[in-house]
C-alpha cells in the first residue's frame, strides 16, 4: 500500500514539482548540464520550447524567454529552484510573475532560473540564451543557497568554477567512459595508463567542515560569475545580487506545518537529514558572513546587493507559513518575497 505523504496533503503541488523534477525524465543539455523539461504542462508549472518557465502579466498575459516575448525592455528574474518559484501553485504566484502582474509592473519580468544551478550555470544560461532577448533593462539574481551547500562538496570536485548538484554521477559515468577506453587500447596492444580519479560519489565524510572555506569558496563562485554577468548584460543593464531567504537563515523556529513537512522530507531523503547534511551552514551567522563577503564583492562591481533574510523576518512573524522544504516558499512565502525585494530594490 503506497504511503500517504504530508507533502501531498498540505501542499499538493509538489506533486507536479517531483514529476516536472523525475530525475528518470531529466532533461541533459550540453554545456549546461541539464535544464528545465520543455514543452512541460501542468496545472501549477508551464515551460516554453527551451525549458523556460512561463510568467504572467498584470493583464494574464504570459511570457517565457524562448516563447512569447513582449515588445521594448524586459526585465529578468534569475537563480535557482527558488527563483524558478518551486513550491507556488501555480505560475502566477512565481516571484517573477507576482514582479511583474503586481509589485513592480512598469516593464514585464521573465523566468530566467533553473532547478539545482550553481552559480556557474546561472550565468551560462544568461550566456547561451541571450540571444533570444532584446534590450534588458533589468536582471535581479535571486540565489545563494545552492553555492553555500555545493561549496561543502569535497575539494576535488570543485575544479574552476564550483561543484554542481548531481556531479557525483558525472564523474561516475565519465570514469566509466575512461574504463572503455583502457579496454579499447588494452585490445590493440597500447598499455592502459591507471586513472588517478578519485571515486565517483562523494560519502558524508569527504565533506569539508571547515566554514571558513566554504563561505570563502560560495562568495569566490558567486562573485567571479558577477563579472560574467555583467560583461554579456552590458553597462545599460542594472543587475542586482539578491540572497535568497532561506529557513534557517531567517529564523530558528518553525510552524506546526513547515515542522510536519521539514521532518517528512528527512525521512524520506536518501542522502540524509538536513541538519547532518547541511546544519552547520544554515544558521543565520553563516548567513550574515556569507551577505558581509558578497556584499562586499557587489560594492567593487557596481552590483546592487540585498540580503532578504532580515528583510522578510521583519516583515514576518514566527506564526506565518512560508516554507513547503527549508529551502522553497509556499504562496503566501513568494508573496512576501516579491514584495519585500520589490520595496528594498526600489523596483517599480
Amino acid at each position: 500500500m503506497a504511503v500517504k505523504l504530508q507533502r501531498y496533503e498540505l501542499t499538493p503541488q509538489m506533486r507536479d514539482y517531483d514529476e516536472f523534477n523525475d530525475a528518470g525524465r531529466r532533461h541533459y543539455l550540453p554545456y549546461l548540464m541539464y535544464f528545465g523539461r520543455p514543452d512541460f504542462i501542468s496545472p501549477t508549472v508551464n515551460t516554453d520550447r527551451s525549458g523556460f518557465r512561463v510568467s504572467t502579466g498584470p493583464d494574464g498575459t504570459k511570457a517565457s524567454a524562448a516563447g512569447h516575448v513582449p515588445p521594448g525592455p524586459v526585465r529578468i528574474l534569475t537563480g535557482g529552484s527558488t527563483a524558478l518559484g518551486v513550491g507556488a501553485t501555480s505560475d502566477d504566484s512565481t516571484l517573477a510573475s507576482l514582479l511583474w502582474s503586481r509589485y513592480a509592473p512598469s516593464e514585464p519580468w521573465l523566468n530566467f532560473a533553473g532547478h539545482c544551478f550553481n552559480p556557474a550555470q546561472e550565468a551560462l544560461l544568461f550566456t547561451l540564451y541571450r540571444n533570444l532577448l532584446g534590450n534588458i533593462s533589468e536582471i535581479v539574481i535571486c540565489s545563494g543557497v545552492n553555492a553555500m551547500m555545493l561549496a561543502r562538496l569535497p575539494e576535488w570536485q570543485q575544479g574552476d568554477h564550483g561543484a554542481f548538484f548531481f556531479c557525483g554521477e558525472y564523474f561516475e559515468k565519465m570514469e566509466e567512459l575512461r574504463e572503455q577506453n583502457r579496454d579499447r587500447s588494452r585490445r590493440f596492444g597500447r598499455r592502459a595508463k591507471a586513472s588517478s580519479s578519485p571515486a565517483g560519489v562523494a560519502t558524508f565524510d569527504d565533506v569539508r567542515r571547515d566554514i571558513t572555506t566554504v563561505i570563502d569558496s560560495a562568495a569566490d563562485t558567486t562573485l567571479r560569475q558577477l563579472d560574467t554577468w555583467q560583461r554579456v548584460a552590458g553597462p545599460e543593464t542594472r543587475i542586482s545580487y539578491v540572497l535568497q531567504p532561506m529557513s534557517r537563515w531567517m529564523r530558528q523556529t518553525s510552524t506546526p506545518q513547515e515542522e510536519i513537512l521539514f521532518e517528512e522530507r528527512d525521512r524520506i531523503y536518501k542522502r540524509g537529514v538536513w541538519e547532518e547534511l547541511y546544519g552547520d551552514v544554515a544558521t543565520t551567522e553563516v548567513a550574515r558572513t556569507f551577505a558581509a563577503a558578497l556584499r562586499v564583492g557587489c560594492e567593487k562591481r557596481g552590483v546592487r546587493f540585498l540580503d532578504l533574510n532580515p528583510v522578510v523576518a521583519e516583515a514576518t512573524t514566527p506564526h506565518d507559513w512560508l516554507f513547503v522544504d527549508r529551502v522553497h516558499y509556499n504562496d503566501t512565502g513568494h508573496d512576501i518575497v516579491a514584495r519585500t525585494m520589490a520595496e528594498a530594490l526600489e523596483l517599480s
